[in-house]
């Protein structure tokens, strides 16, 4: 079985063809998925979309989170990859968390929250500014909203 991978790049900059250190993280990570019959089918700039703030899975008119949830459950393995400003992960890594946050009340009959059987895979970019506590941040809230983060 193929197992899929979805990359979220939680940069702060929107245009697709401004590179970012992010985009080099996932390009390692994507080859080293690569060898063990991971696809990873789309990097998605989350920037770029217009993903309104809030708690539910849809916020109204011109929501784009609906759309990226919709290709985030598609996937066995989420790539969660962001830069850290200021000591703490981006913006935009917070809004998709603040979204996923939906996810708490969406249980199936079994109590199980959508991410159920999912994994999720941090790349945190950035040097000893903040990475221990950014990666802190980003498992503890993935974890709360039922994604498997493996162990390194």
């Amino acid at each position: 079985m193929q197992l899929k991978a979805l990359a979220l790049n939680c940069t702060l900059k929107p245009g697709r063809g401004a590179q970012s250190s992010t985009d080099a993280m996932i390009a390692v990570l994507a080859e080293a998925f690569s060898q063990y019959d991971v696809t990873v089918s789309e990097t998605v700039r989350v920037a770029a979309l217009d993903i309104k703030p809030g708690v539910t899975s849809n916020e109204g008119d011109g929501d784009a989170w609906p759309g990226l949830r919709e290709k985030i459950l598609a996937h066995d393995i989420l790539l969660f990859g962001g830069p850290i400003w200021m000591g703490q992960i981006s913006s935009v890594a917070k809004r998709v968390l603040e979204r996923m946050d939906a996810f708490l009340s969406e249980t199936d009959d079994e109590g199980r929250m959508p991410s159920h059987g999912k994994v999720v895979v941090a790349a945190i970019v950035g040097n000893e500014d903040g990475a221990h506590f950014s990666s802190a941040q980003l498992f503890q809230a993935l974890n709360d909203v039922g994604w498997t983060i493996p162990a390194v």
